[in-house]
């Protein structure tokens, strides 16, 4: 395992390389600059800003720079908050995205997981039916127009929720629902196509000749093995989430990481967006080497070689 883990962090560097690199030019590539939109500023100011943050100098430059600053940790200074680094904005950020993914996280697997199940015991029962159209129409139905839809509802006709913002409790029942919805509907409609799969195997069918119990069956047995697929994509959404999600953090007025990008994009930020960027492709390369490494412990045949 250990010759598998190390391959797999080289892997993951080269990857981070190619990110980083892919974003350089892309965010140089577009026409403008982070202070273009500043009309009111003479040419020679402007020009003055540039030299001061090192956007005078050859793109060539400009990259070796970023990479001296980001091999120490350092994202480097945001351009439209004076006195602020990316990594202030990173360290302000993350913490609300993480609560919010967290509480995502839990209504994913501790209501995603138990209705999937039920729908599979259940097959063409009322149950079934009634998990399947709920899940369907949380896939169906946008985050953005979910998100919308719950203020509409609960704050201006109802005035039982806030509408925005990120204090007690009660703001953050609706970003956690518009937010966990899909991946709710999502992971229960794997667990019932995963579990329906597992209980129509050979090895189900002995297990219940020996007389174990229905309980003990699904349990030990059909439980466990259908959780492959389904650790399989947490990786990505857990990823997703806890690094915060762009749409939702803007309605809400969450001021989340995915709130930070969406402004840094606004405000054509170029460190700033960088700066969301690796942490988040880091973070998912990160989760993805977790999960390959939590099939072993799931699943008995499933061996990483050295």
């Amino acid at each position: 395992m250990t010759k598998y883990v190390l391959q797999r962090i080289l892997a993951m560097v080269l990857t981070m390389v190619v990110v980083i690199t892919l974003t350089f030019i892309l965010m140089h590539a577009i026409p403008g600059g982070p202070f273009a939109s500043e009309k009111n500023l003479p040419e020679q100011i402007k020009a003055n800003i540039e030299a001061k943050y090192g956007l005078n100098r050859p793109l060539y430059q400009q990259y070796i720079d970023y990479w001296a600053g980001l091999l120490k940790g350092d994202f480097g200074p945001s351009y439209k908050y004076p006195g602020r680094s990316v990594n202030d904005l990173i360290s302000g950020g993350f913490p609300v995205s993480a609560e919010l993914g967290a509480y995502a996280i839990i209504l994913m697997l501790f209501l995603g997981i138990p209705a999937g199940i039920i729908s599979a015991l259940k097959q063409y029962h009322w149950q079934d039916n009634l998990v399947m159209i709920l899940a369907t129409l949380g896939i169906a139905v946008p985050s953005f127009v979910l998100a919308t839809l719950l203020i509409y509802v609960f704050s201006s006709k109802l005035g039982v929720l806030p509408a925005a913002r990120w204090l007690g409790w009660q703001y953050k029942i609706m970003p956690v629902i518009a937010l966990g919805a899909y991946d709710v509907s999502f992971i229960a409609r794997l667990t019932r196509s995963s579990m329906l799969d597992i209980m129509s195997q050979d090895y189900i069918r002995t297990a219940r000749a020996k007389g174990l119990s229905e309980m003990s069956v699904i349990m030990k047995h059909a439980l466990k093995n259908s959780l492959i697929p389904i650790v399989t994509v947490l990786g990505p959404l857990i990823a997703g989430v806890l690094t915060g999600s762009f749409v939702i953090e803007k309605i809400f007025a969450i001021p989340g990481l995915g709130r930070q990008f969406v402004d840094s994009v606004s405000n054509r930020d170029y460190t700033a967006i960088m700066g969301v960027t690796i942490f988040y492709g880091a973070f998912l390369v990160i989760m993805n080497l977790i999960v390959d490494i939590v099939y072993v412990f799931i699943d008995p045949r499933i061996k990483l070689t050295d």
